[in-house]
């Protein structure tokens, strides 16, 4: 385990805010003494199957916490996702069905395991204890809480004001997020800057049950790629960790195209800050280059791209994506690139062979025609030479040139 310091130092890379540092840097001191992992708490509800960078700027935290040898919690708010969070809503929230839930929730599993190590990952669902409540045990956690502090939080202030309506159920909702870190005995609890209420009342509770309360620390909301709003799917402006990493068209862009379009280098640096695995010296040494008028932050996005792919596809995948990037973008082929794309379906030994690709697709007169071309040096995958005449592609989406003007999109499947 790392000393102490250090792992602060790498808590605090990219906290808005930690509450409080001094309880957090005892408890840290604490755990190295006495060689004990603090319990490091994170809650999701599965309100969509799918993850996105955004949600990952918590899950990287936890990663971080595992690496210097903590016990991460990932909590599955089965039951809390059929209330629905209000934090940050102008309107009640449509909870969602049992079998919604659980639908999103083994995606949920699925796809942390591309940032989490699962064998150092406690996956829990708070459906386990609170289907097992009484309306007594609701009622005493709900007199834990008057109306006063829960019209604190500003986003019931405003709907207070404004006269929309708030429902009760509502109000349950910070409570049992905050019983959840009560179950669990979280010495810390991770959360974007819009669940800071919700936190507290965990801090809270805890003291009530006797317990040395939770410290919090609070991640950004990471703006999409608009570079104001917060990412979000229903906005559009999201990248997804399962969506392709090629790009297919303009309706599907693909991660690479996608990193690419970072409006500003203010944006860049902060998904670097928040997403990179690189050291925090490594973002430093990027801060001061970004300081040069001469900077261009293309390569610096390309590398982003690329490690962000390798780590959700794999490093075969990130550079397809790259080289599909290049061909399509930086040497002005578009034209060609968007025809419809020819679909193959695979030999039973899930390859297909190029020179018979490149008949089907009309790019040759014949296989003998293809082997021919392939031999002068005239044929490109994903802007890679193809010379060997017995190449084969596996399932896949590839780019194929030949000669200057001549491309398809092939999907093998």
């Amino acid at each position: 385990m790392l000393e102490p310091d250090k792992q602060f130092e790498i808590i605090k890379r990219g906290a808005v805010e930690i509450i409080t540092e001094e309880e957090l840097l005892k408890k840290i001191v604490k755990s190295h003494r006495e060689k004990s992992p603090l319990k490091i708490k994170a809650g999701f509800d599965p309100t969509a199957p799918d993850i996105h960078l955004g949600h990952t700027v918590l899950l990287e935290k936890m990663r971080q916490f595992q690496e210097i040898g903590h016990e991460v919690i990932f909590l599955i708010g089965d039951f809390t996702g059929m209330i629905g969070d209000p934090s940050g809503k102008s309107e009640i929230r449509k909870p969602l069905t049992r079998d919604e839930v659980l639908k999103n929730a083994e995606t949920y599993r699925d796809q942390i395991f591309k940032i989490l190590d699962p064998g150092k990952t406690r996956v829990v669902f708070n459906s386990d204890w609170m289907n097992n409540m009484t309306a007594g045990d609701m009622i005493k956690i709900a007199s834990s809480y008057t109306v006063a502090r829960m019209i604190e939080r500003d986003d019931f202030k405003e709907r207070w004001v404004h006269q929309n309506p708030i429902h009760i159920h509502e109000f349950l909702y910070p409570l049992i997020q905050g019983y959840d870190s009560v179950v669990l005995h979280a010495d810390v609890e991770l959360g974007g800057t819009d669940q800071k209420f919700n936190l507290l009342v965990g801090r809270e509770l805890q003291k009530e049950h006797g317990q040395e309360p939770q410290c919090l620390v609070l991640m950004p909301l990471l703006e999409g790629l608009d570079g104001v709003k917060k990412m979000s799917k229903s906005l559009g402006n999201y990248i997804g960790i399962n969506e392709p990493a090629v790009y297919k068209d303009d309706a599907t862009r693909g991660i690479f195209k996608k990193i690419m379009e970072i409006p500003n280098k203010s944006l860049l640096t902060r998904y670097y800050e928040l997403l990179s695995h690189i050291t925090l010296e490594e973002l430093e040494s990027l801060k001061e280059r970004m300081k040069d008028d001469s900077y261009d932050e293309r390569e610096d996005k390309k590398k982003l791209a690329k490690e962000l792919i390798t780590r959700y596809h794999g490093q075969a995948e990130a550079e397809r994506a790259q080289n599909a990037y290049e061909v399509i973008f930086e040497k002005k082929i578009t034209a060609d690139i968007r025809l419809p794309a020819i679909k193959i379906k695979a030999q039973p030994n899930a390859v297909c062979w190029l020179p018979q690709i490149m008949k089907d697709c009309g790019l040759a007169k014949s296989t003998s025609d293809a082997i021919r071309l392939i031999k002068q040096g005239g044929v490109k995958v994903d802007d890679t030479k193809v010379t060997d005449p017995d190449k084969t592609l596996p399932y896949g989406e590839y780019i194929v040139k030949v000669g200057k003007g001549k491309f398809y999109r092939v999907i093998i499947e």
